[in-house]
Order: C-alpha cells, then structure tokens, then sequence
C-alpha cells in the first residue's frame, strides 16, 4: 500500500468537503465553517471552555480564544464567569447564536448528504472505523514523543 496516495486522497477529501460546506454556511447564513464548528462544540459540552473546544476540534488553545473573540463579537457566544473555577470562564451559545446553530446545522446535515450520502451506510460506517483507527494510531505516535522528522 502506498500511505503518500492514501494520505494525498485523504487531504482532497477534507479539502473538498471543507470547501464545499463552508461555502454553503457562508452563501446561507454568512457563517463560515470555521465559526460553525466551535459553536457545534459549545452547543454539546456542558460548561464548555476554550480548552474543551480546542481539544474537541484538534487545535491549539490560542487558536480557539481568538475563535471565541470573534463569535462573542459576532454575538453568537459569550463568556460567563465559571462558578467552579473562578480563574477561568465557561462559553454558552447565546440566544441568536443557538437559532443561528440550529438553522446552520440543518443546510450542514443537507449539504453533506449531497456530497456523500450516495455512499452505502455500511461503507461510511466502514470509513468512519478506519478514520477513528488512523487518528488513534498519529495520536500514539503523538503520545509516544516520536517523531518523523
């Protein structure tokens, strides 16, 4: 097996799907995709954090806080002080940021089974199997301090 021609499609997947879905929220809603996705987050983890957001999304922390800036601008978040840890603060969707949410993830859901729903439940569920096993696999290598370079 070639892994540079699986980790080549791999990428032109992402990227075609990425742009396809972003154009949409941005054509519908004028949300782009990298908005929609924290807010996705934040919609589904009880008292979520900046940290929590980074960590479901696979970026880094200040990546995610400028994010956060930009949706509570937006107002479609905000911050409140976090009654656990007064160091810190949780992120709700405001009221606009969730009827925003919702309508987004609606033209999301629709937009995806346009470019993918033609495939088999079983494929798709095959793929996403092996998907989850790769990302396990570079997040040992990741855990182990290895590195290829």
């Amino acid at each position: 097996m070639e892994l540079a021609g699986l980790f080549s499609e791999l990428v032109r997947l992402e990227t075609e799907l990425w742009n396809a879905v972003d154009a949409r929220l941005r054509a519908d809603f004028d949300l782009p995709l990298p908005w929609f996705e924290p807010m996705q987050v934040i919609a589904r983890v009880p008292s979520c954090r900046v940290f929590d957001i980074a960590t479901d999304l696979s970026i880094t922390v200040g990546g995610t806080s400028k994010l956060v800036d930009r949706l509570e601008a937006a107002g479609h978040c905000a911050r409140v002080p976090n009654p656990d840890d007064r160091r810190s603060s949780v992120i709700e969707l405001t009221p606009s940021g969730r009827r925003l949410l919702a309508k987004a993830s609606t033209a999301f859901e629709d937009e995806l089974q346009v470019r993918i729903g033609s495939v088999s439940t079983r494929q798709l569920q095959q793929f996403e199997s092996t998907v989850v096993a790769l990302r396990r696999a570079v997040a040992r290598v990741e855990g182990d301090g290895r590195s290829t370079a």
